[in-house]
């Protein structure tokens, strides 16, 4: 999910009585660079239209019916003008098509010397029609960060990789399924949810009581092929010296129920009820079990944090790498703009420098040492970092959410679990934000720098109220 492949529609505009192969060597240009970058493309060719282009009423039904087709695969689309275009030709091929993805606009630059009738574009004044356009149909939309720009240019190539980002993330929104094994546990009332507001935008809950996960861990044998098979895969995983081999063993049968039934429900990450029950009931942590999925872009959260998984199914998605569930936990001295972020652990390997297994030192003096082996100790590596909170309001009936970005160091800090240090800009803004709008004291993290993607798709596209930290 967080590094599947993008699939665009394309439309080309026209206007007749613009220059012909500025059109047609638009198109190819554009399919050049589109193909470049990765992405599948979906488009009219020269045998269904002029060139492959859009501007009739006729052309528009054509290219409305093709993208129907494929509404399957096509995660965006994104709009060209080589010449001026029809703004309305564009609107009806895309209101047409009844998709609702995201639409990229995109202008060709006139060059200096050549407005005479026989080269010059207009797409400047086009692009602004078509969006007037988008606008009145109520289509939402993204731009480019020049008005017009070249296809081959450094940015629209950062064009093209935000707004594949963003296409990932609608696309993962709207057909996320998440797991919550377990209750929440009682004290903490920081992470409640609403269920149909998350619904409402998509993102489908499906619950296990923490008794059916034990009761199918007592029917699996020692040596079952998905307990063996899991088995590996943990002392592969991290160090486990020191770890009793009956504890491995109970992290592998749990792992192994947990895959089972996400397989069979079709899930894309879970929030699980970490503590205390099973360190009390079943004698380990869950921590290695959780951290492996995470690291293998099957996102899981602590203590059934919902929305904490839907923030890092996102993060995952426009990144496509793992993302990390933390707290917001320490001040680094009188830094204000540092904070030492944690968690006991259960954060995936891509993040830490180093990673081994330990027993989770919080719980030990409640259940005993020898009931909390599992938990992950290691330091975050010093990289860019995006940030990202997804909450349910549930006094206004919306879906709201932070983001920004910032940078973990490499400043020593003497601590245990998995842990880092990040530099945020003006972080003492973001802190009083978080407390003034009830936000979560959990955040998650990704090594990447993808806050402007996240906020244009939660935002644009999907109508969550978005806070972007600068």
């Amino acid at each position: 999910m967080g590094n599947g492949s993008v699939t665009v529609g394309l439309i080309v505009g026209n206007r007749g009585f613009f220059p012909g192969e500025l059109c047609d060597q638009g198109r190819a240009e554009m399919l050049e660079v589109l193909g470049a970058h990765g992405l599948e493309v979906v488009a009219l060719g020269p045998e269904d239209t002029t060139f492959g282009s859009v501007e009739s009423l006729d052309d528009a039904a054509r290219c409305a019916a093709l993208f129907h087709e494929h509404a399957g695969e096509i995660d965006g689309i994104i709009v060209t003008l080589p010449n001026f275009g029809d703004e309305r030709a564009v609107a009806n091929a895309i209101r047409g098509s009844r998709l609702d993805v995201p639409v990229l606009v995109h202008a060709f630059p006139d060059e200096a010397g050549k407005l005479q009738v026989t080269h010059r574009r207009d797409s400047f004044c086009g692009k602004l029609s078509v969006c007037n356009n988008l606008t009145q149909y109520g289509i939402p939309f993204s731009l480019t960060a020049l008005h017009t720009c070249e296809p081959s240019s450094p940015e629209f190539a950062a064009d093209l990789d935000r707004f594949a980002r963003v296409s990932r993330v609608v696309r993962v929104v709207r057909r996320m399924r998440v797991g919550a094994i377990g209750a929440r546990p009682a004290s903490f009332a920081t992470v409640r949810y609403s269920e149909k507001l998350l619904e409402r935008a998509g993102i489908s809950v499906v619950t296990l009581d923490l008794s059916e996960v034990l009761g199918r861990i007592e029917r699996l044998s020692d040596g079952a092929p998905a307990v063996r098979s899991k088995l590996e895969a943990i002392v592969a995983y991290t160090t486990t010296a020191g770890v009793p081999e009956a504890a491995l063993l109970k992290m592998a049968k749990l792992g192994a129920v947990v895959d089972d039934w996400m397989d069979a429900e079709r899930l894309d990450g879970s929030a699980i009820q970490c503590w205390t029950a099973l360190q009390e009931f079943f004698g380990v942590v869950p921590c290695t079990v959780m951290s492996m999925m995470s690291d293998g872009l099957r996102p899981s959260a602590c203590e059934v944090d919902v929305t904490g998984v839907v923030s890092m199914l996102i993060l995952q998605a426009a990144s496509g790498s793992p993302s990390a569930i933390l707290d917001w936990n320490n001040n680094v001295g009188d830094e204000p703009d540092k904070a030492v972020v944690f968690h006991c652990s259960n954060l995936p390997r891509h993040f830490l420098e180093t990673i081994t297994m330990s027993y989770q030192e919080i719980l030990a003096g409640t259940v005993g040492k020898e009931r909390t082996y599992g938990t992950l100790y290691g330091r975050i590596k010093a990289e860019p970092a995006t940030y990202l909170r997804v909450s349910t309001d549930d006094a206004s009936g919306r879906i709201k959410a932070y983001a920004g970005e910032g940078r973990f160091t490499d400043d020593p800090v003497d601590t245990f679990g998995g842990y880092g240090v990040v530099a945020v800009p003006r972080l003492q803004a973001l802190l009083q934000f978080i407390c003034h709008n009830g936000f979560e004291h959990h955040v998650v993290m990704s090594l990447s720098q993808t806050a402007a993607a996240v906020c244009e798709a939660l935002e644009t596209y999907l109508g969550w109220d978005v806070h972007l930290h600068e």
